[in-house]
């Protein structure tokens, strides 16, 4: 299979326009008891990180994504994530019956120092920033994926913005059905202002050259920290190197559409591909 844009394919079948127009939650699921919390710790490069595990009722086995954080540019707001990080995402997955690992990475919520910079503009290191995250989120995979009422054969990456990029620099990774990218990137200083994006779409064609499970890429139409055209640039670097991956154009999304993935409107587009790849049933 080969990387693809969702308009052409899509639009034939008619999935893409029901998938991004359709509202959340477009078929009714049965709710369920709330989600319990569990707090587990991951080793990664010499720092213990949280995992928030919010696992469903019931016994299982469950279906598990490894949701990631993005990255504030400053770090007092990087030091505030926490428990509640990613927590409504999380907790409406586990309420329709899937377990859902929320990592915070180091430098993040006090964890550490900070393993994702990048060097600032004037050095622009992408592709050794991405794989810190992308060693934190294996070390958060390899210890949910081992709790009780989990189902290790149905494992997906999902995360937002620098979480999405690091989970497509993890698209290598054994064991894993896919990879969901919600506006993954690096560098963005201000508006459609993005250093060097050269060497961010060059990270993206590396990661593409290892990747191994099936990708879903998601941009909004009007993401104002890694718009169209340079989203459009990395997903080929991507598919040129070998990943596998569908691009969807998600509409405008109030002022600035990298908040998209907290907008509460795109399960209806993912969860088909969690169906296709045999993560969800």
């Amino acid at each position: 299979m080969t990387g693809k844009f969702a308009s052409p394919a899509w639009l034939a079948s008619g999935i893409f326009l029901a998938s991004v127009l359709a509202p959340a939650h477009a078929a009714p699921r049965a709710a369920s008891a709330p989600a319990e919390v569990i707090t587990l710790k991951a080793a990664s490069g010499g720092t213990e990180i949280p995992i928030y595990l919010h696992m469903p009722a019931g016994a299982g086995p469950f279906p598990l994504l490894v949701m990631s954080h993005g990255s504030p540019r400053d770090a007092e707001r990087r030091s505030r994530l926490g428990s509640q990080t990613l927590s409504a995402q999380a907790e409406d997955y586990a309420r329709s019956g899937v377990a859902v690992a929320v990592p915070i990475r180091r430098g993040y919520g006090g964890s550490g120092p900070w393993a994702e910079n990048y060097g600032g503009c004037a050095v622009g290191n992408y592709t050794s920033a991405g794989l810190a995250s992308a060693q934190d989120i294996r070390a958060a995979l390899t210890v949910a994926k081992s709790q009780a009422g989990i189902d290790a054969s149905r494992v997906v990456l999902i995360g937002v913005s620098a979480g999405g990029f690091g989970s497509v620099a993890a698209g290598g990774t054994g064991g894993i059905k896919g990879v969901v990218n919600f506006a993954g990137g690096r560098g963005s200083r201000g508006p459609n202002d993005v250093c060097q994006e050269e060497k961010l779409v060059a990270a993206m064609g590396r990661y593409g050259g290892s990747a191994r499970a099936p990708q879903l890429w998601i941009y909004a139409e009007n993401d104002l920290f890694f718009g169209p055209q340079l989203a459009r640039r990395m997903y080929d670097a991507f598919t040129r190197s070998g990943g596998r991956a569908t691009f969807i154009a998600a509409p405008s999304h109030g002022f600035d559409g990298h908040e998209y993935f907290y907008s509460g409107s795109w399960r209806a587009t993912v969860d088909p591909f969690l169906k296709r790849i045999g993560v969800l049933r």
